[in-house]
C-alpha cells in the first residue's frame, strides 16, 4: 500500500498535479509542451467531453472521427515529464481505493507533438520528423533504474566521440515504440535521432551572455555518427518520455515540427503553419491506429 506522501491525491480523489481522475483519460494521448497548444489539436475534434487546467497541466479528451483522444500540455522539460507520465500511469495502473498497483496493467499509446531545432544542414525548418531514438542530456531518467532499456553501445559512442565531460551526467539512449513508428511512418516524415537537452540556453549550446561549458559541443553532436545513425535535431522533452514510458510499460512516439536550423541559423517563416500540419498527420495516423 503506497503512503499519502507518496501518491498524493487531491480531496475530491483526483492525481496531484494533473487533477484527473481516471475516468477522465483515453488510451491514446497526445502530448504537447505548451498549453495553448491543446485546443489548437481539439478544436478538430467532433465533442469534447472533459475539460480541465492545473498549473500549467492542460487536459483536454473528446472525440476526433470517432476515436477517443486526450490531449495533454506538459510544459517544458524532463522534470515536467516526470511528473505527467508518472501521474498517468497511476491512473490507469494504481487502484486509488487500495493504494495498490493493479495486478493487471494497461499501456498507453502517447504521441509528442513538439517543436524542435535541427542540427544537420540538409535537415530543413518546416520539416516533419519522426525520433526513432532518443539521447537524454539531462539526469532526470537516472534516478530510475534504467539499465536494461538504455542503447548502451551509442551512449558510449556518442560520449567518446563529443568527448563528452561527466561532470554533467552520463547521456542515455532509448528507442522509440517500434509499433508506433510502423503507424506514423511515410514519405513525408524524416525519421531522426533526437537530443533531449534539460535547457534552452547553454545547454543546447547558446551563448547570449554566459560562457557555456563546451562551446563546440553542438558541431560535435552534428557529426557523430554510429553505424549510419545520426543525431538530428534538439528540444527538452523526447527521451524523458521515451525511458519513463518504456519503464511502465506504454507505447511512446515523439513527432517534431522543424522550426530551426541550428547548423545555417535559420528560422520558420511560418511556425504555425507547420505545427498545423504535424497536428493534422498525428490525428490522421492516430485514428488509423
Amino acid at each position: 500500500m503506497l503512503q499519502n506522501s507518496e501518491l498524493i491525491l487531491n480531496p475530491d480523489g483526483s492525481v496531484y498535479h494533473l487533477n484527473l481522475k481516471p475516468e477522465h483519460i483515453a488510451s491514446d494521448i497526445i502530448f504537447v509542451g505548451d498549453q495553448n497548444r491543446v485546443e489548437k489539436i481539439t478544436n478538430h475534434f467532433d465533442s469534447i467531453e472533459f475539460s480541465i487546467q492545473k498549473r500549467e497541466f492542460k487536459t483536454q479528451t473528446g472525440l476526433y472521427k470517432g476515436k477517443r483522444l486526450t490531449v495533454i500540455s506538459t510544459g517544458i522539460g524532463p522534470d515536467n515529464i516526470d511528473i505527467v507520465l508518472n501521474e498517468l500511469d497511476a491512473l490507469v495502473n494504481i487502484n486509488f481505493t487500495t493504494r495498490s498497483p493493479k495486478k493487471n496493467l494497461t499501456s498507453l499509446n502517447i504521441v509528442r507533438i513538439g517543436t524542435s531545432g535541427s542540427i544537420q544542414k540538409e535537415i530543413p525548418c518546416n520539416s516533419l520528423l519522426m525520433s526513432q531514438y532518443g539521447i537524454g542530456l539531462d539526469n532526470m531518467l537516472r534516478s530510475y533504474a534504467i539499465d536494461t532499456i538504455c542503447e548502451n553501445e551509442i551512449e558510449h559512442a556518442f560520449m567518446l566521440q563529443t568527448d563528452w565531460d561527466l561532470k554533467k551526467g552520463r547521456p542515455y539512449v532509448i528507442k522509440s515504440s517500434k509499433t508506433l513508428q510502423d503507424t506514423f511512418e511515410s514519405e513525408f516524415i524524416i525519421k531522426g535521432f533526437t537530443a533531449t537537452s534539460p535547457g534552452f540556453y547553454g545547454p543546447q549550446g547558446r551563448i547570449l551572455r554566459l560562457p557555456v561549458q563546451d562551446e563546440n559541443l553542438n558541431t560535435k553532436m552534428s557529426n557523430f555518427n554510429y553505424k549510419g545513425l545520426k543525431l538530428t535535431n534538439l528540444e527538452m522533452e523526447t527521451t524523458a518520455i521515451y525511458g519513463l514510458g518504456k519503464l511502465l510499460g506504454h507505447q511512446c512516439l515523439s513527432l517534431n515540427a522543424i522550426l530551426a536550423n541550428r547548423a545555417t541559423g535559420e528560422i520558420s517563416n511560418n511556425p504555425e503553419k507547420v505545427i498545423d500540419e504535424l497536428i493534422n498527420y498525428t490525428l490522421n495516423k492516430l485514428i488509423e491506429y
